[in-house]
């Protein structure tokens, strides 16, 4: 096609589906959501390739931007949502690695029908990602190797359980909790009710932990309201650990991380709570349970 200056335009309709291919492959799905998907007809067919599908990856997108309130409302869930729910159809559930956040049970439960390959599950910060959404991934997707469910506080021990039982293959744990000893970070962003609903039943997480997923290498938990004896069972029951993240913990004391730790033999990276707390941070109708440690403690717990 000529152009009104006499040079050769193309049309990029026209291009063949190999090469077409090979362009769109070079780009994020971000990317391609962003125009090619858009660009006409046979375009928007080619972005729908399953082998173009695999990977649903927007940690790069979310790391680059600053935390908003927005992100926390249901109208951008459900963007969220339709964004995974097209990938899984488009894929023909060939999808292996789903890494978004602010996702809901809407846009998980049908990779849990239809995903049985996957591999790699991040959902970070949805607040209304539930244990039955979870139960049925752990049911239907058994190649599962690494999770990340921080901040998801619908998510209990039972899920963690599930995941450990039928997913084998898992080496990878992420379930890190805000930071409920200085919630400032998060207000005027998260919502108040979500920020003060941090789950209390750290020692039943530790428990399905050790017991279920023994074959575990890394572990993150931060900020995790786990004690001493959950921390014991963890080292117990997953002794091939080589990386565990504990910061951000307030009832453990140094001696109890030496002890429990200390029959890891291929540990090689610990990241532990390195700070003192003050009494004056918390409010005590609200973090009562600090009455029961004396001064000592206080003044000790955190010299790693």
């Amino acid at each position: 096609m000529d152009d009104k200056e006499g040079g050769t335009s193309s049309d990029w309709s026209e291009l063949t589906q190999e090469c077409l291919f090979n362009i769109l492959n070079r780009l994020t799905l971000e990317q391609r959501w962003q125009g090619p998907l858009f660009v006409c007809k046979s375009w928007h067919q080619s972005c729908q390739d399953p082998y173009l599908n695999l990977v649903i990856n927007l940690e790069s997108k979310f790391n680059s931007v600053r935390e908003l309130a927005w992100f926390w409302t249901p109208q951008f869930e459900t963007k969220i949502d339709g964004m995974v729910r097209s990938v899984v159809v488009w894929s023909d559930g060939l999808v292996r690695e789903i890494k978004v956040r602010h996702c809901s049970d809407h846009g998980l439960a049908l990779v849990a029908q239809r995903c049985p390959n996957l591999e790699v599950l991040s959902v970070k910060s949805c607040p209304r990602v539930t244990d039955e959404t979870i139960a049925a991934i752990a049911l239907n997707c058994p190649k599962l190797r690494e999770l990340d469910v921080s901040y998801c506080y619908e998510i209990s021990h039972r899920s963690l359980a599930l995941i450990g039982q039928h997913c084998p293959n898992l080496r990878i744990l992420r379930r890190n909790f805000m930071n409920w000893m200085d919630p400032s970070q998060h207000v005027g962003i998260v919502p108040g009710d979500y920020l003060n609903a941090i789950p209390q039943d750290g020692d039943d997480e530790a428990a399905a932990i050790a017991k279920c997923m023994k074959n575990l290498r890394r572990l993150e938990l931060r900020f995790s309201k786990i004690t001493a004896k959950g921390l014991a069972m963890i080292c117990e029951g997953c002794q091939d650990l080589e990386y565990l993240d504990i910061s951000g913990w307030a009832h453990v004391t140094s001696r109890d991380i030496m002890n429990a730790t200390s029959t890891l033999k291929n540990l090689e990276d610990i990241k532990k709570p390195n700070f003192y707390i003050p009494r004056s941070v918390f409010h005590t109708e609200r973090y009562g349970h600090w009455q029961l440690y004396d001064e000592r403690f206080q003044t000790d717990a955190f010299r790693i």
